[in-house]
């Protein structure tokens, strides 16, 4: 299996994730499937009365320099380490 097709398989596992998964990991993993689906940041920061957008731009923005390649394998490491930490 490639790359793309790991990344995609555990972007759905991802959805799995359990609830209480906590916003900072959750951000963690929107900055790097950003990163590895669209590439560097392409948009202005939120302002700051959109709390959620603004957290979202800064987690994306936080992981800009990563390539797509080094971006879909953290998210595969995060996500995994999610779903053992989930499980235990």
């Amino acid at each position: 299996m490639g790359l793309k097709e790991d990344f995609e398989e555990h972007a759905k596992k991802a959805m799995t994730l359990p609830e209480n998964t906590s916003n900072e990991n959750k951000l963690i993993l929107y900055g790097l499937y950003k990163q590895a689906t669209v590439g560097p940041v392409n948009t202005s920061r939120p302002g700051m009365f959109n709390m959620k957008d603004r957290a979202k731009w800064d987690a994306w923005k936080a992981v800009e320099g990563k390539s797509a390649d080094e971006a879909m394998n953290d998210y595969i490491t995060k996500v995994k380490q999610l779903l053992e930490e989930a499980s235990a």
